[in-house]
């Protein structure tokens, strides 16, 4: 039998959105107490490389930065006397080093620096994976739309069908937001900085032990961290979880689009499209296939909008470092990332194994007896009958195909006025599906 789990342990068992996706070890605490040693090791390696501490400190205290080395349980009990994981990791990590290196620890830096270095380093961690899974997203979208170019469908507007459609260019569609927001997680993750102010955003601790240059030592440490350089401390600036949390948001939601559609056509009357092999059991019906990737990126698409309210409520905060604003981001934005970073791979699973019944969609083009082509028919009637008698004669006929159960196609024919006009092409759904192939063509020349 497996051991039970600490009682604080979180295993995702409420969370299948995200917990057996790679963002849950990439925002685990483990992954953050990593991100923070990281932090503080380059701290002491970049005021190193500008004379401003020995090259011994800067070797002993990157060895000492070793997660195993450390109990995370320990820290999170101490975590509340200081409001922050920092003042206890820093204690910590000062006796680790020992008595002769350990003064360079955190030397100049206040909680929030490291803090909020740490933030963007599982911030960018977290993206990489989830950029490789919207790329598999888009691959097979754009499959999809390639190989159904020409699949007429029906169009569906407020719930009803409108006019015929193609199923490429539903796909392009998809992949058209999976590529506007993998655009906007790459530049966001590419522009993450990191954070170094000192007590107010300053550096004037830095100044009093001997740097000479704001600028040269903010930009060694971003080189030594791996993130950005910041154009200012930006402790009360929070421009990079505005925009992180925005893109998040819109990524999460570009992924509920495609599944919120697969839900609709996937529906037992309906049945244009069905989850591959990641259809789910009911656990009272043997029949039922649910879609399970589709349901757990709606959910997710209806989560992250309200994390994001609370990230861009943090942006008003008081004063040179502040109390709660800066507080309040950390568990919203690691949700955001859990929840973002398991809808891409959900959202890879579900467009690589759906499947695509073309016959469904012809069978329901008929659904209206012929009436889904009825905005063609007044197009092409007007010019021959006039205006007003083409719209009076299809009212009447749209009344009659209702009332007598019987296709528009077979009551124009019984029309004297338009039997010199080819109706066979005319009522074909499929031939009256515009530019969507163009369109989809057009789609998927984007890169």
């Amino acid at each position: 039998m497996t051991p039970a789990s600490p009682p604080y342990a979180d295993t995702g068992l409420l969370a299948p959105e995200w917990g057996q996706s790679g963002a849950a070890s990439a925002t685990s605490d483990h992954a953050y107490l990593r991100a923070l040693l990281d932090a503080e090791a380059a701290l002491t390696r970049a005021q190193a490389t500008l004379g401003l501490a020995p090259a011994e400190a800067a070797a002993a205290v990157t060895e000492a930065a070793v997660p195993d080395r450390f109990g995370i349980r320990s820290l999170a009990a101490r975590t509340p006397a200081g409001g922050n994981p920092v003042i206890p990791l820093v204690a910590d990590l000062t006796r680790e080093v020992g008595e002769q290196y350990g003064p360079y620890v955190h030397r100049g830096a206040t909680s929030q620096d490291i803090m909020d270095t740490a933030t963007m380093l599982v911030a960018v961690r977290t993206l990489g994976p989830v950029l490789a899974d919207l790329g598999r997203t888009e691959r097979a979208l754009a499959r999809l739309a390639a190989e159904h170019r020409d699949t007429a469908m029906p169009g569906r507007t407020l719930t009803q069908h409108a006019v015929p459609t193609t199923f490429g260019l539903k796909a392009a569609g998809w992949r058209s937001l999976v590529l506007d927001a993998t655009d906007r997680l790459t530049r966001v993750r590419d522009s993450l900085p990191a954070q170094l102010g000192g007590a107010a955003g300053t550096l004037a601790a830095f100044q009093a032990y001997g740097a000479r240059d704001a600028a040269a030592l903010t930009a060694a440490y971003a080189r030594e961290v791996g993130l950005a350089v910041p154009a200012l401390p930006w402790h009360t600036l929070r421009t990079p979880i505005a925009d992180l949390a925005g893109c998040l948001a819109f990524t999460a939601g570009a992924l509920g689009k495609l599944a919120v559609d697969v839900l609709t056509l996937s529906r037992t009357e309906i049945g244009e499209v069905r989850e591959g092999s990641s259809g789910g059991g009911s656990s009272a019906m043997p029949h039922k296939a649910n879609p399970v990737r589709s349901t757990l990126l709606s959910a997710a698409a209806r989560r992250a909008p309200q994390l994001a309210a609370t990230l861009y409520g943090s942006v008003a905060a008081e004063d040179e470092r502040p109390a709660g604003a800066w507080h309040a981001e950390w568990e919203p934005l690691r949700d955001l990332l859990r929840l973002v970073g398991g809808s891409a791979t959900h959202a890879a699973e579900l467009a690589e194994g759906l499947r695509v019944h073309p016959a469904a969609m012809r069978r329901n083009l008929g659904l209206t007896r012929g009436l889904i082509v009825s905005e063609r028919l007044s197009a092409a009637l007007g010019p021959v009958l006039g205006r007003a008698r083409a719209k009076e004669l299809l009212t009447e006929l749209t009344r009659r195909a209702h009332a007598e159960d019987r296709p528009l196609r077979e009551l124009l024919g019984e029309q004297p006025e338009v039997k010199d006009i080819d109706l066979d092409d005319l009522c074909a759904p499929a031939h009256y599906t515009g530019f969507a192939g163009a369109l989809t063509d057009h789609a998927l020349e984007r890169r």
